[in-house]
């Protein structure tokens, strides 16, 4: 042991050689390390953008009614109902983009959405408040349709179940009432009414006309001249969030 030592000690420029060789980096290794990073950097980049395009294709919209509605059936004048309080909340998804065309499907959830029954509190005919004991609940299955924001107007099928009952004396058979609840022009043989669209603050006037049919009720179909129309005029405030939700 003691003689190799020596020997190594005899030849310092040997040991100087050695020395320096264990400790040169491998520029080839560090040159595929930067590689590797500029790809996962545009990897990530690529991700960003593309959350950032999906997040602003879909939307929360919130829907509330206001007090200036009006209801009428057959052709009996028209119910001024005071809607203020309704609520409901939809997803809206953007179905094309232009300069001239923004436009989203839209779909509410039905178990979310209230609309105020016509009462005593709600509803007056011929200026006078309905009677206490006369009450007419509303009972939505389904509300969607399309939206654009460029142009303002609006399109939403609307179905529901309207119950009439007398206090506890009497309930009759729900009528199913189906319509599509416009900004344009609805018209049917004997109702009509004009809508609004959108404007800057959401405000809008919906209306729609419906054929409701008999419901086995001798009473309510006598009494409504069933089967007949009806119109809905819906004053509403629908508006868009600033926040999208993000697509998964």
């Amino acid at each position: 042991m003691v003689c190799q030592i020596h020997s190594l000690n005899n030849h310092p420029q040997l040991l100087h050689k050695r020395t320096c060789f264990s400790f040169r980096p491998n520029p080839r290794t560090t040159l595929f390390s930067t590689h590797n990073n500029l790809n996962d950097e545009q990897v990530s980049t690529a991700t960003v953008k593309q959350t950032q395009i999906q997040k602003s294709d879909v939307y929360n919209v919130k829907f509330k009614t206001l007090s200036a509605c009006k209801l009428g059936i057959s052709r009996y004048p028209d119910f001024d109902y005071n809607a203020e309080g309704g609520v409901g909340s939809a997803t809206a998804t953007r179905i094309s983009k232009t300069d001239s065309d923004d436009e989203f499907s839209v779909v509410f959830d039905v178990k979310e959405l209230y609309i105020p029954p016509l009462s005593s509190a709600t509803t007056k005919f011929l200026g006078l408040p309905l009677p206490p004991f006369l009450k007419i609940d509303i009972v939505p299955e389904s509300f969607q349709g399309k939206i654009n924001q460029q142009s303002g107007k609006v399109d939403l099928k609307f179905r529901a179940r309207f119950c009439f009952s007398f206090g506890s004396i009497y309930k009759a058979p729900p009528l199913l009432v189906e319509t599509v609840l416009t900004s344009e022009e609805s018209n049917g043989k004997i109702r009509g009414g004009k809508g609004e669209r959108l404007d800057k603050n959401g405000l809008c006037r919906l209306v729609g006309v419906a054929t409701v049919d008999p419901i086995n009720d001798v009473f309510m179909d006598t009494f409504l001249s069933l089967p007949t129309e009806c119109l809905a005029v819906m004053s509403a405030v629908i508006s868009f969030s600033t926040t999208a939700y993000i697509v998964k």
